[in-house]
């Protein structure tokens, strides 16, 4: 098999989301990743349940990887960690800002020990700035970036987006931090320092706020479904079964919608001629659409959305999409065997590179799995000596 990063070592000290994002995407691109823990596992451990084994958060984010666990309050533990980079190409971590040089492992240090290493720090503000010590998760950053402020409805408090999107789009930044890093270093031959702040890998999901703010010179107030009052028909429809969202990008959207619900008569109405009219009537048109959903079911919208190109989709729940018979189809999503989960779907990775592999699955490892492994086989300790770091407590 052919993998696109099979000669990358990574030692990954990704903790929670953002991090280990950023390395599972590598692991499936065949990277050698080594996750490196505290003797007691990283803080999403701590978050399996009593009487389970794992979650699966922590089996999503850590497939494919090798778990080593390592002390960097004692120097041995240091020691081991200076003997390890020497050989890798890329060390990440999403700790706070300085932490690791308080540990005196931080990038100065492993940078003289290995000029060629990639350095990858993921922060929520950043390594420098006024604002770089503050405490950020995932809803503190969604709240200092702005997204809450346009998230919700107008008569209601500003509300977080559903899912972990800062953690991610952080991940996802600081991986392609770590690839441009690498390419750039194949013409240099030196390592860089990369870090990513949580807080600037979110601010161009603000486009369109930003667009109204500069266009009207307004603040834009959250406005649910209804596309900022800038587009129409755009929000989400009542259907038998549920709802299904429409997003019209062209005039001929807004023509094909009238095809499907019948209403071919309303495409000369002066009130609806192009988008811009219709955002200022737009609860006419909501009911224009509404009176054509309702009386469908989900698979029926989403089949006349097909015959008439109409930008439609359903709103499904995590069940619904973890069975999408076109992921599966394209083997975004698989049915595997987990030894601690069972048998569940698990995503492989959206990144495709054709011509290329991608890993096969390969389970999250336990806490210090592969410690006999990683110390043995790659660093050729002996099992003594591997027993003697276990007793002083350096793994």
């Amino acid at each position: 098999m052919t993998f696109a990063l099979s000669d990358v070592t990574v030692l990954d000290f990704g903790q929670i989301f953002q991090g280990s994002y950023a390395t599972v995407l590598m692991a499936k691109a065949g990277a050698n990743v080594i996750k490196i823990e505290p003797p007691g596992g990283e803080p999403l451990r701590k978050r399996t349940p009593p009487g389970a084994k794992t979650t699966m958060s922590f089996a999503m984010l850590n497939a494919n990887k090798r778990a080593i666990t390592l002390n960097l309050k004692t120097p041995r533990g240091r020691e081991l960690l200076f003997d390890m980079v020497k050989r890798a190409d890329v060390v990440l971590e999403n700790f706070g800002p300085g932490a690791m040089d308080r540990l005196g492992v931080g990038w100065e240090v492993l940078h003289a020990l290995n000029p060629r290493l990639i350095y990858a720090s993921g922060t929520g503000y950043g390594l420098s700035g006024p604002s770089r010590d503050n405490l950020a998760m995932d809803l503190t950053v969604q709240a200092a970036s702005g997204i809450m402020s346009v998230t919700g409805f107008e008569d209601g408090p500003p509300v977080r987006a559903g899912v972990t999107v800062a953690d991610f789009m952080g991940g996802t930044h600081l991986y392609a931090g770590i690839l441009t890093a690498l390419y750039e270093r194949d013409r240099s031959g030196q390592g860089r320092l990369v870090e990513i702040a949580m807080q600037e890998a979110v601010y161009y999901t603000l486009a369109g706020s930003l667009e109204q703010y500069n266009r009207t010179g307004k603040v834009p107030k959250r406005s649910g479904n209804d596309g900022n009052g800038a587009i129409s028909p755009y929000g989400v429809y009542p259907v038998k079964d549920g709802f299904v969202a429409i997003h019209t990008g062209t005039e001929g959207h807004w023509h094909n919608i009238l095809d499907a619900a019948g209403r071919a008569d309303l495409k000369d109405e002066p009130r609806f001629l192009t988008m811009h009219d219709r955002a200022a009537c737009a609860e006419d048109v909501n009911a224009i659409v509404a009176a054509w959903t309702s009386g469908l079911t989900k698979a029926e919208a989403v089949a006349q959305a097909q015959k008439f190109r109409i930008p439609l989709a359903p709103v499904r729940d995590v069940t619904e999409v973890m069975r999408d018979e076109h992921m599966h189809g394209r083997g975004a999503l698989e049915w595997v065997d987990h030894p601690d989960l069972g048998h569940v779907v698990m995503p492989t990775t959206p990144l495709r590179l054709h011509g290329l592999d991608v890993a096969t699955m390969a389970p999250s490892p336990r806490v210090g799995q592969h410690n006999d492994e990683i110390y043995g086989g790659w660093m050729g300790l002996s099992a003594a000596q591997i027993t003697a770091l276990r007793d002083e407590g350096a793994i």
